[in-house]
Order: C-alpha cells, then sequence, then structure tokens
C-alpha cells in the first residue's frame, strides 16, 4: 500500500516538473465556490492535495494500528479508504494542472 502512495507522489511530481513552466500564477482550485475569483488560488496552493492524501494515508494507518489491531473488517474498511483517497487525491491534482496548463 506505501508503495501505491509513493507512486501517486510521483506521479504528481512529475506532472509538476513537466507542466512548471505553463503554470499560471493563480489556478482554480476551490470549484465549490461560486464562479469567479473565488475559486481562484496562488500557485502553490495544489501543493494541498498531496500533502492532504499523505496526511490522510498516515492518519488512517495509526487509527487503524492503535485502535483496532484485531479487527479485520476496519482493517480491509481503512486498506479500501486509502485507495480511493490516493486514487481521488491523484486525479484532481493531475486533472487541475492539465486543465490550467
Amino acid at each position: 500500500m506505501i508503495g501505491f502512495l509513493f507512486i501517486s507522489d510521483i506521479a504528481m511530481a512529475l506532472v509538476v516538473a513537466l507542466k512548471f513552466q505553463k503554470l499560471p500564477p493563480q489556478i482554480p482550485l476551490f470549484f465549490s465556490l461560486p464562479t469567479g475569483e473565488d475559486q481562484l488560488s496562488e500557485w502553490w496552493m495544489i501543493f494541498l492535495i498531496p500533502v492532504l492524501v499523505n496526511l490522510l494515508y498516515f492518519l488512517n494507518i495509526f487509527v487503524r494500528n492503535s485502535l483496532f489491531p484485531n479487527n479485520t473488517f476496519v482493517k480491509s474498511f481503512i486498506r479500501y479508504l486509502n485507495i480511493a483517497f490516493i486514487g481521488v487525491g491523484t486525479f484532481l491534482f493531475i486533472r487541475i494542472i492539465l486543465l490550467i496548463t
């Protein structure tokens, strides 16, 4: 599972490295807000997505190991939850970068 997270981080870093020169100073990051300037943020705030994905992954692992060490259902549920966090976070990050460049 940690390998999947590592591959995701590498993919996000690679996309940023390839598209860094074309990044505008402001990017649309907050899609839940009304259309216009409310959606815009500084370019560096896009890195909140990988930070949150990694933070949620390790928080889930900590909760699983400390609170539910012997519960197989919770272990399985948290594993699939982590896969969803990693997949959705990576997709959103790459999609936003490719959309604005």
